[in-house]
């Protein structure tokens, strides 16, 4: 007599299917990945909690009650509807579907190249949707469930975000081309007082930072009558001779490479900023983000002078 109140376990119905198709429960059990030991216990309490005997078992067949060929559909459809349950779950895993990560300006343009290059390669089912934008609205973003993630600098505050570093670069000194401390490796940040400084629009976290490193220096920034929007456009300020400002290490190339700019470096310790992933603390997602951040980490450390942070 079936008690009522028993449910059958997913490991039970599983062991009856693989039983019924096969015939044999070492096959069944080779099917399942388990242990004869264990298929025949989990069809026994199935058999048990039902109170209904399923199989026939003697030393050369192994055949369906009537109660089995009965109850057989029953038990495919429950193994069927775990299965697509299960891959439903699995699609959602932000690795193997698609995924808004949002990129603060001074980030996007230097790695972003980088990474969809070589992350189609490392995880071929990822579908990225890029957003660039600014530290806070990236966050209101976030916490809005507009973004999934966002590469951004780090520390922040915020509540409920979580954060993963990834990176650590330094910054660097553009300079008109010609310039005097154009070429020097150990320029003191205290430099920074004698020199015109050009910083990035408000909001920008990066016009944050070069604050930071003047008051960091106890230096008073003698700041440019100019400000860009963009890092590119505070780059062609530099080679017009404006000012001076400071680009990450991972711009160096490609602005370099388009403007005619001297650059120098600080002095040890050298000034820099460190880039991480962040994420809802309530996504629940903290194992694929880690994957993430320390595949993107792999990636950028490739092809840019940076520190990945272990």
């Amino acid at each position: 007599m079936t008690d009522k109140t028993y449910q059958p376990t997913v490991a039970g119905l599983r062991a009856f299917v693989a039983v019924a198709e096969k015939h044999h429960f070492g096959s069944a059990a080779t099917t399942l990945g388990v242990s004869q030991s264990t298929l025949s216990q989990a069809l026994a309490a199935l058999e048990t909690g039902l109170g209904t005997q399923l199989i026939e078992r003697s030393t050369r067949r192994v055949f369906l009650t009537a109660e089995g060929r009965q109850l057989l559909p029953h038990a495919l459809a429950v193994v069927e509807a775990v299965d697509t349950f299960t891959a439903a779950a699995g699609a959602s895993d932000p690795l193997r579907a698609g995924m808004r990560l949002g990129l603060i300006p001074t980030v996007a343009p230097y790695v972003l190249p980088t990474l969809l290059a070589g992350l189609p390669e490392q995880l071929p089912s990822l579908t990225l949707r890029v957003v660039e934008d600014q530290t806070e609205r990236l966050l209101t973003l976030l916490r809005e469930g507009a973004l999934d993630a966002a590469l951004i600098a780090l520390p922040t505050d915020v509540v409920g975000v979580s954060a993963i570093p990834i990176y650590d670069e330094d910054f660097v000194l553009a300079l008109p081309r010609g310039h005097p401390l154009s070429g020097k490796r150990r320029v003191p940040t205290t430099a920074l007082a004698e020199l015109p400084l050009l910083l990035l629009d408000e909001g920008h976290c990066l016009r944050d930072q070069a604050l930071d490193v003047c008051q960091k220096a106890g230096v008073r920034a003698d700041l440019a009558n100019t400000r860009a929007a963009s890092l590119a456009t505070a780059v062609q300020c530099v080679t017009g001779g404006l000012g001076v400002t400071l680009i990450p290490q991972s711009a160096v190339p490609v602005e370099s490479a388009r403007s005619r700019l001297g650059l120098a470096q600080f002095a040890t310790p050298r000034p820099g900023r460190r880039i991480g992933l962040v994420f809802r603390s309530s996504s629940g997602r903290d194992e694929s983000y880690r994957q993430l951040a320390a595949l993107i980490g792999k990636l950028i450390s490739q092809e840019h002078q940076v520190r990945t942070v272990k």
